[in-house]
């Protein structure tokens, strides 16, 4: 019973523990270990002094995009009412020049109106010239055309005081 194989494989695992621990093997396993960990904390280390100035970064350009989308809405707003004045001034253009064109045609017809009225005058004074001189050459042929044209004379002098 002592000397079975489990017993003897038991012997040597721990003559083997005993002669590492004797040259000190765990120490050189604990300082390798601990190298490790000190490398995989700079690296965390790294890692987070990376991901600060991505957080960074990203919070500038995210800065900077609002800046942009500002000068963009403003810039879109001013040109925007810069349309609409554009607009409103070609508006009042437009009506100022349909007025004085509305004007001068009125004018042109106002004045067609007045030759128009001139014209239809002088017509009719000269047909009514043309009809007294009808009337006075059959009326004043003989004794009567003498009284009316004193009758006449009268009237005048009297008329143009």
């Amino acid at each position: 019973m002592l000397l079975e194989a489990e017993h003897f494989v038991a012997i040597g695992f721990f003559l083997f523990l005993a002669v590492l621990a004797y040259y000190g093997v765990h120490s050189k396993i604990v300082g390798a270990l601990d190298g490790r960990i000190d490398g995989v904390k700079k690296e965390l280390a790294e890692a987070q002094k990376l991901r600060e100035e991505a957080q960074s970064l990203l919070a500038s350009f995210d800065a900077k995009r609002k800046a942009a989308e500002a000068d963009a809405a403003a810039i879109v707003a001013q040109a925007k009412q810069e349309a609409e004045l554009l607009a409103k001034e070609a508006q009042e253009r437009m009506t100022d020049y349909i007025a004085r064109r509305t004007k001068q045609a009125e004018d042109k017809i106002a004045q067609a109106e007045v030759q128009a009225a001139n014209e239809v005058r002088s017509v009719a004074a000269d047909v009514a010239t043309r009809a007294a001189e009808a009337v006075l050459k059959t009326e004043t042929a003989g004794a009567g055309g003498a009284a009316l044209v004193d009758q006449g004379i009268k009237d005048l002098g009297r008329l143009l005081h």
